[in-house]
């Protein structure tokens, strides 16, 4: 009987601060509201917020994009939430994007809701602080250098070729955004870091496929939850690119790929700080953990949003079949004199109507 009371009691004391805690959130939610101009939008339940909606837009078959399109088309271009707790504002037109990233008065801070920020790490260009965006941006800009994109069109060229010939032993059904993303997921390794195969290829295609699952999940760390599962495979992945960046450091290693461009461009500016030491300038240069960290994101975003591209391209390519025509008519005589040859990126110039079919 006595157990029975004390649970009870304990059950009512618990109800009572959750209560407490709820109206206390109120008030500060109310005497926080300023007089100026704010995004329409909800604040959802005390505390949660619309945090239930949002992972159960996640878990749907159309994922976050059913959660963010509702709220487009209810409030607009610019509307506010509340996720994790934290007010979000999304943005939704192209100018606002510009200025919000480019940052240029310095108004902004970035910080992305905990599940993204932990995943990535703080020293992704997605969280990094507003000096080190900049410097961190300029280095990754050399991805998209014109002699990074020839050698990668000549590498994406050659993997497709690769897979599609295996598409001939598969069954009947090819789930073609499957296929995309390890096409995309090798081309990212290879002009990267330049990994094409073998036992770490795997393992970290299996980690980025956890840390991937983990960034929209519920941060809640315990065994059995995604996040907590992209967590320790986020460890495992900054292992392994941590070996790679010491051996390289070392000399025993080089490659001519991505990361050695940074590990390249970092003794530079070594050197550049030595020569000034006198200087009060700080040299600008990526640690080890904000290479380790952009390394990831680039897997990350380089695989994801290519193989989304190409998957959206084979549908409305087959529902079309007038484009699709055309393109078989621009590809056709291009075919005839690369065929002993990977494309290059030149031949990618030579294709008009098939770049305006890319950005639509």
């Amino acid at each position: 009987m006595d157990e029975t009371l004390f649970l009870y009691g304990y059950i009512v004391f618990v109800i009572g601060i959750v209560i407490i805690l709820i109206i206390m959130n109120t008030k500060k939610m109310l005497r926080g509201r300023s007089t100026v101009s704010i995004p329409p939008g909800s604040e959802g339940l005390p505390l949660i917020g619309e945090t239930l909606q949002f992972m159960a837009a996640i878990n749907s078959s159309q994922g976050f994009y059913q959660f963010i399109q509702v709220r487009h088309l209810k409030y607009g271009d610019c509307f506010r939430t509340n996720i994790f707790a934290t007010t979000n504002v999304f943005f939704s037109s192209t100018g606002a994007a510009k200025i919000i990233l480019n940052n240029e008065g310095e108004n902004f801070t970035k910080r992305y809701i905990k599940s993204v920020g932990e995943i990535v790490g703080d020293n992704s260009v997605l969280c990094a602080s507003t000096q080190r965006h900049k410097l961190i941006r300029s280095r990754l800009a050399n991805l998209f250098s014109l002699s990074s994109l020839s050698i990668f069109t000549k590498q994406f060229d050659q993997l497709v070729l690769e897979n599609l010939s295996d598409w001939e032993h598969k069954a009947a059904t090819v789930v073609v955004l499957r296929e995309a993303l390890k096409v995309t997921f090798k081309a990212m390794c290879k002009i990267l870091l330049s990994l094409e195969s073998g036992k770490e290829l795997e393992m970290l295609e299996n980690d980025v496929t956890r840390v991937y699952d983990a960034m929209l999940a519920f941060p809640l760390k315990l065994p059995w939850t995604k996040f907590y599962r992209g967590v320790k495979a986020r460890k495992r992945i900054m292992r392994t690119l941590e070996k790679m960046i010491n051996i390289r450091r070392k000399g025993l290693e080089t490659h001519e790929d991505f990361l050695q461009c940074l590990l390249a461009e970092d003794a530079v500016d070594k050197d550049r700080a030595s020569l000034s030491s006198s200087s009060s300038e700080t040299p600008k240069k990526l640690t080890d953990e904000e290479i380790q960290d952009n390394i990831l994101t680039m897997i990350i975003a380089g695989q994801d949003t290519t193989a989304s591209a190409i998957t959206w391209m084979v549908k409305y390519l087959s529902e079309n079949e007038e484009v699709l025509d055309k393109l078989k008519a621009e590809h056709f005589p291009l075919m005839e004199r690369t065929k002993k040859s990977l494309l290059t990126l030149e031949d990618l110039n030579r294709m008009p109507y098939a770049s305006k079919m890319g950005d639509d």
